[in-house]
């Protein structure tokens, strides 16, 4: 049994040294690993931040446009005026030709006419009295006097025909190819604007009450909370029609009305020659909040109108176009 023991002890004694050596070397080498491991793990932290910074620096977040401010209305612009017994005054193409009609040649004819007909009847009054003509006349035709009664009416109506006309079919004229498109829906009783080449979903437009009315220094049932906003010196497409009933989308100062009719979209072409705040109304009897449907165009410069689509976060026309174009160009180029 003794001579085991010494035995297995001898053993053990003679590993010794190589478990040392081995124990020594995978200690080492548990080190070595180690080093590295850590080395990879500082080095990912070190590029990831070096990584952010350039990339932060290449791409900066991209800045909100902001709105322009609100444009505060022109008193004699876009608004009627106290004690004002004529047209207002007008602001597109259309209008200018419509006020001229009205102003220059209807009203003095039509005045003209009437007081040409009552001194006539005064004169016939006076001259053919029964005590002055006890006995009357017996004249039952004369030819010079029809001639001019029916020659002279024609050419009148000729005169006023043709300016007439030219008006009407001025009213009608489609709009061109370029012109922004704006979609205008009648409720009961608000209204309601989406500009589809803008990519602006709709938003609505409802009275204003009477005191925030007067804090922004617009005439009370005609200012809404939110205007249509156009661009001054842009041809515009109006796209009209009713959700419900039928309305009528009118702004006087821009000579510009159409029927907002369910199921049915109305075209009406509008050119807004200078930058300004014009009011209307709805002006077709369409319930009981008839009277409580204002309009108000916002018309803005063609710049702030473009800094009003982004601030919508909308697009502007024609812009992924000119990309599209652009592209081919520069690829050609660089080839």
């Amino acid at each position: 049994m003794k001579t085991v023991k010494s035995l297995v002890l001898a053993g053990l004694l003679a590993l010794m040294p190589a478990l040392a050596l081995n124990g020594s070397a995978l200690a080492q080498d548990n080190s070595v690993a180690a080093a590295p491991a850590a080395d990879n793990a500082a080095a990912p932290a070190e590029s990831a931040s070096n990584a952010t910074a350039p990339t932060a620096e290449a791409a900066p977040a991209a800045p909100k446009v902001a709105a322009p401010p609100r444009m505060k209305p022109t008193e004699g612009i876009g608004m009627p005026m106290p004690g004002e017994i004529t047209l207002q005054k007008q602001f597109s193409p259309t209008g200018h030709t419509a006020r001229w009609l009205h102003d220059v040649l209807l009203l003095p004819l039509i005045t003209i006419i009437s007081v040409f007909v009552l001194i006539l009847m005064l004169y016939v009054m006076w001259r053919y009295r029964r005590s002055a003509n006890p006995v009357p006349s017996k004249t039952s035709h004369n030819t010079l006097i029809e001639v001019i009664w029916t020659v002279l009416p024609v050419v009148i109506l000729l005169i006023v025909a043709v300016p007439s006309i030219g008006l009407l079919a001025d009213q009608y004229k489609p709009a061109p190819k370029d012109a922004l498109t704006v979609k205008v829906t009648g409720y009961q009783w608000y209204w309601g604007y989406e500009y589809p080449d803008n990519a602006i979903p709709e938003y609505v437009s409802n009275l204003l009450p009477e005191d925030k009315a007067k804090a922004n220094g617009e005439p009370y049932l005609l200012a809404p909370d939110n205007r249509l906003v156009l661009p001054a010196g842009r041809p515009v497409k109006l796209i009209i029609t009713g959700a419900d009933v039928i309305h009528a989308f009118a702004v006087p100062s821009l000579w510009l009305k159409m029927d907002a009719v369910p199921g049915r979209l109305n075209e009406k072409s509008v050119f807004i020659e200078k930058p300004g705040v014009y009011y209307g109304q709805c002006s077709e009897l369409c319930g009981a909040r008839h009277g409580f449907m204002p309009i108000a165009i916002e018309a803005l410069p063609p710049e702030q109108f473009d800094q009003w689509v982004l601030s919508q976060g909308g697009s502007l026309k024609g812009a992924a176009e000119k990309t599209a174009q652009a592209a081919p160009a520069a690829t050609e180029k660089k080839i």
